[in-house]
């Protein structure tokens, strides 16, 4: 957990992709490497970066989109 597991870039900036659990990457969205804009476009469908088995239960510390969606735009 906590692991650069990638790299995202936009015309500004490359950032580490950093994984949200500990585990092994089992599927890669391929698709993205045609049509990037899914990332911003569709994240919770299409867009979607890796399928990541966890190696440990994953409880509460991680956010549903939901609880995601409220803290950042209370940033």
């Amino acid at each position: 957990m906590g692991n650069a597991f990638g790299e995202i870039e936009s015309s500004k900036t490359v950032a580490d992709l950093i994984a949200p659990a500990s585990g092994v990457v089992v599927e890669v969205n391929t698709e993205l490497e045609r049509q990037p804009e899914l990332v911003n476009a569709d994240p919770y469908g299409a867009g979607w970066i890796a399928l990541i088995e966890a190696s440990q239960p994953i409880g509460a510390e991680l956010s549903d989109a939901a609880a995601y969606q409220r803290d950042t735009e209370e940033r």
